[in-house]
């Protein structure tokens, strides 16, 4: 008997927005467990499986709790926002799996927030980009601001993840102070929201107009290069090859 459990990234969290390799991995699942409100997301989806929610900060024993699961041989999903590898528990899994050495693992990519909310925007990650999570949680603050800065220093496309919480105020604007010692306060920027889901919202603004704009953990921060352009309320970074500026 196999011992299965799929890691799946279910994208920003509408179904539509799902590959179809991940649905099929949930509807073949007889177990899907997840943080309580990305399992809410897709729960009327998946009727033929059980469910095991655990809420934010219980990462470590909603993981344990899947594999346990895999491993008394009910095929078993863990699901993620966004993408399994990018900030998802695909990592957590590989590292507990020694524990369970007869469980197979089949890590499944979804389109994480940076592509989704790219795309809400209009084409801001055409060239280079960094993507940085505001959580100090579990990285440390001064090791974030030294990630902002060597970004901001390289002139690429700053991403933004978690850039704000109920217990996390001002951060947005501390990152934008650290950014602007190498930006203009003119350049383009834009956040999205509840990418996919209801009250999804994007805007284009500027790094002076963005400091002061209030976000919250569902959404994502793009913070444009100098050559990123507002097009028609488009944000865009052109792909600046050299010589083929102006094609497609």
């Amino acid at each position: 008997m196999e011992k299965k459990l799929y890691v799946v990234g279910m994208g920003p969290g509408g179904h539509d927005d799902m590959t179809f390799r991940a649905d099929r991995a949930l509807r073949n699942s007889e177990v899907i467990a997840g943080y309580t409100v990305y399992v809410d997301l897709i729960r009327a989806e998946y009727p033929q499986a059980e469910i095991i929610t655990t809420p934010m900060r219980k990462e470590r024993e909603r993981c344990e709790m899947a594999l346990d699961a895999a491993a008394d041989g009910r095929i078993t999903s863990m699901i993620c926002s966004g993408d399994s590898g990018v900030y998802g528990m695909a990592s957590l899994i590989l590292e507990m799996a020694g524990n369970y050495p007869e469980v197979s693992i089949e890590i499944i990519p979804g389109i994480t927030a940076a592509l989704s909310g790219g795309a809400l925007l209009g084409a801001p990650l055409g060239h280079d980009f960094a993507v940085i999570s505001m959580s100090d949680a579990l990285t440390p603050m001064e090791t974030i601001e030294n990630r902002l800065a060597a970004a901001a220093k390289s002139d690429m496309v700053i991403c933004l993840y978690n850039p704000e919480s109920h217990k996390r105020k001002g951060y947005l604007r501390h990152a934008c102070e650290i950014i602007g010692q190498y930006r203009s306060p003119d350049t383009i920027c834009g956040t999205a929201s509840e990418i996919g889901r209801d009250g999804q919202e994007a805007r284009i603004l500027t790094l002076g107009e963005l400091s002061g704009t209030a976000v919250d953990m569902f959404t994502t921060v793009f913070i444009g290069s100098s050559r990123t352009k507002n097009l028609r309320e488009r944000m865009v970074t052109p792909r600046g090859y050299r010589g083929l500026e102006g094609q497609t």
